[in-house]
This record gives C-alpha cells, structure tokens and sequence, in this order.
C-alpha cells in the first residue's frame, strides 16, 4: 500500500476497532440485554466494527484491489454474514429478554448510529454498566484488538518501505 491509501484505510480500521472495544466492554452474554454504551446508539457495534476493520483493509489494499474487495465484503456481509446474525440473535435475545428486546430493536438501528441515544437507565432491571476490561477480556476481544494492531503495523512497514 502507499502511504496515503495507508493512511486513510488504517483510520478507518482503527475507528472500527474501537467501536468493537467499546461494545465488547460493555456485552454481557446471555446475562443482561446490554444497552449501555454503544448499545444505546447501535444495536450491533460489534459487527459494524467488524464491516469498518474490513473496510480499512480493503482501502489500505489501494487501487484496483480495493475497487474489487469493497464489492466483495459488502455483498457478502450484507447478503449473507449479517442477515443470518441479526435472525439468529434477534430469535435468541426476544427468547431470553421478550418485550424489552422488542422494544429496544424497535427503537435502536442495526448498524447505523442513532443519534437520541437509547434510555439505558430507565430501561434496565439491573445498575447501568460502564466500560469494563474483564468484560472486554472475557468476550474474546483482546485477541482481535492484536490481530487488528499487528495487520496494521505490518501494512504500516510496507508502506513505509515501499515509499
């Protein structure tokens, strides 16, 4: 990759990143419907983080790579990975939480942020969670944070080398 193709593709990358930090520190599987931090905006963070990682990768990749992954990712994420996510999770977490996850899906988009963020507080039965490490360990997400960060930092030094 060149440096400017470098540039702008790892800033997305990253931003998408934090979006998946943000929102595994927060996810309580199975235990809570969670709807604090990100959750009160967008009901999928992590997946939306996801789409933003591959979208970085793929604009990193410059020119005509790019031109050809982005059609690639974004028909397989919007018409395959994404609908058979949101069916499954959504069937499980009305199961598990009935009118509250109803309500909330009702209210908060899938993967696009709402602005008038979601009443975290008045909807919850237990205390309003905040960003937790353990939280984000235990959801797995310390190994995709360093997958992330070592793709980048090796996309990083070939572009430096190469320029």
């Amino acid at each position: 990759p060149d440096l400017v193709a470098f540039s702008f593709g790892s800033g997305v990358a990253l931003v998408g990143l934090a979006l998946r930090s943000w929102g595994a520190g927060h996810l309580v599987k199975n235990a809570a419907l969670t709807v604090t931090g990100p959750y009160r905006y967008i009901r999928h963070p992590l997946y939306a983080g996801t789409l933003l990682v591959g979208v970085g990768f793929a604009l990193i990749a410059g020119g005509w790579l790019t031109l050809a992954l982005l059609p690639v990712l974004g028909l397989w994420f919007f018409l395959s990975y994404f609908p058979r996510k949101e069916r499954s999770e959504s069937m499980r977490l009305a199961g598990l939480y009935g009118e509250a996850f109803t309500s909330y899906r009702a209210a908060v988009p899938a993967l696009l942020p709402f602005r008038k963020p979601w009443p975290a507080a008045a909807s919850e039965s237990s205390e309003v969670r905040s960003w937790d490490f353990a939280r984000f360990s235990d959801n797995n997400e310390l190994g995709t944070l360093l997958a992330v960060l070592v793709v980048l930092t090796l996309f990083g030094i070939r572009a430096a080398t190469v320029a």
